[in-house]
C-alpha cells in the first residue's frame, strides 16, 4: 500500500507541472491585456510603462520561469484587473461554488444510485423504462435552457424561490456557507437542481449497468439460495459491488462540477467563480486565468487521488497491482 501511495504521489505531481507549463504558455500566448486596460490616448512611455509594470516585456521562457519559481510559493501572479493577488480572488469566491457543486453531487448521488438500483432490478418494468427515459432527457435538455425555465416557472410564476444570488451566509470553521440558513438554503435549491440534473441522469445509468452486471454474478445466486431476504441482497451485496465504478466515474464528475459550474453560476448570479473568470477571459486578466485553471487542475488531482484510495480500499486488487508493478 505504501508503495501505491509513493507512486501515486509523485504521478500527481509530474501531472501538475506539465499542466502548470501547458497553462501558462496557452494563456500567456493569446491576446494583449495592455490594449484592453490602458487607454487608447496614452504615450508609448505610458504603454512601456505598464507593459514593465505588468512584466510583459520579458521573454516568454524568462516569464515561464519566474511563473513556475512563484507557483511553488503559492504566488500565481497579480491580477491585472483588480491588483491583488489573483490566489486571493479565486480563494474569495470558492466558497460559494465548492457550496454549489458539492449540493449538486449529493443530490445526485442521493436521487441517481437508488432510481438506478430500481431501474436495474427492473430493467422491463414500467418504473425502469420510465426511469431511463427521463435520464436520457436529463441528458438531452441543456442546462442553460432548464435553469431559465426553472426560474419562470419557480422564481417568477409560483413565487416559491429566489432567481438570483446567494442569500444570507453564515460562517462555518471561517468559511461562509448559505445552506445552514433559511434564506440561503432557499437560493442554493435552484441552481443546485439545476446543476445536477446531467449528473443525476448520468449516475442512473451507471448504477443501473453496475446492478445488471452484478445481479449475474454467482455470488448474488448463492446469496439467494441461502435465503437471504431481498432487501438485504441489494443492500449488502449488490450495493457495494455497483458503487466501484460509480465512485470513480464521480470523482472525475465532482471535479468537472467544481471547474465548469461557469453557465449555472451566470444564469443564477450565483457568486462563484465562474463569473470570475468570464470576466477575467473578456478583460484578459491572465493571472486570474491561469490562477483558476490551475486551481482546476490541483482539484482534479486531489480528487483522482482519493478516488485511487477510495477504490484500493474497495477493491484490493488494485492495491497488490500498484505494489508489483
Amino acid at each position: 500500500m505504501l508503495v501505491y501511495l509513493i507512486n501515486r504521489t509523485f504521478q500527481s505531481i509530474a501531472v501538475m507541472v506539465v499542466m502548470a507549463v501547458i497553462v501558462f504558455l496557452g494563456v500567456y500566448a493569446i491576446g494583449d491585456p495592455i490594449a484592453l486596460m490602458i487607454s487608447p490616448d496614452a504615450t508609448q512611455e505610458e504603454i512601456a510603462a505598464a507593459v514593465a509594470r505588468l512584466g510583459l516585456d520579458r521573454p516568454l521562457h524568462e516569464q515561464l520561469w519566474v511563473f513556475l519559481a512563484n507557483a511553488i510559493q503559492g504566488d500565481l501572479g497579480v491580477s491585472f484587473v483588480h491588483n491583488v493577488s489573483a490566489v486571493t480572488l479565486i480563494l474569495d469566491r470558492l466558497p460559494a461554488t465548492m457550496e454549489l457543486a458539492f449540493t449538486a453531487m449529493l443530490i445526485a448521488i442521493l436521487v441517481g444510485i437508488p432510481l438506478g438500483i430500481i431501474a436495474g432490478l427492473r430493467p422491463n418494468g414500467v418504473a425502469g423504462k420510465s426511469i431511463m427515459a427521463g435520464s436520457i432527457l436529463g441528458f438531452s435538455l441543456p442546462t442553460f435552457w432548464v435553469g431559465l425555465l426553472m426560474m419562470v416557472i419557480f422564481a417568477v410564476k409560483l413565487g416559491w424561490l429566489p432567481a438570483t444570488g446567494r442569500g444570507e451566509t453564515v460562517e462555518l470553521l471561517g468559511v461562509p456557507v448559505s445552506f445552514l440558513t433559511l434564506d440561503g438554503l432557499s437560493h442554493l435549491i435552484l441552481p443546485a437542481v439545476n446543476l445536477a440534473l446531467f449528473k443525476t441522469s448520468l449516475v442512473i445509468r451507471l448504477a443501473r449497468a453496475g446492478t445488471r452486471e452484478v445481479i449475474q454474478q454467482d455470488y448474488i445466486r448463492f446469496a439467494r439460495a441461502k435465503g437471504l431476504t431481498s432487501r438485504r441482497i441489494v443492500l449488502v451485496h449488490v450495493l457495494k459491488n455497483m458503487l466501484i465504478p460509480v465512485v470513480t466515474v464521480l470523482g472525475l464528475e465532482l471535479g468537472s462540477v467544481i471547474a465548469f459550474a461557469v453557465v449555472t453560476e451566470s444564469v443564477f448570479a450565483w457568486p462563484g467563480m465562474g463569473k470570475l473568470l468570464i470576466d477575467s477571459i473578456l478583460h484578459l486578466d491572465r493571472p486570474v486565468v491561469v490562477a483558476y485553471l490551475m486551481l482546476t487542475v490541483v482539484l482534479f488531482v486531489a480528487i483522482n487521488f482519493i478516488v485511487d484510495l477510495i477504490y484500493s480500499l474497495l477493491d484490493p486488487r488494485v492495491r497488490l497491482t500498484g505494489e508489483s508493478s
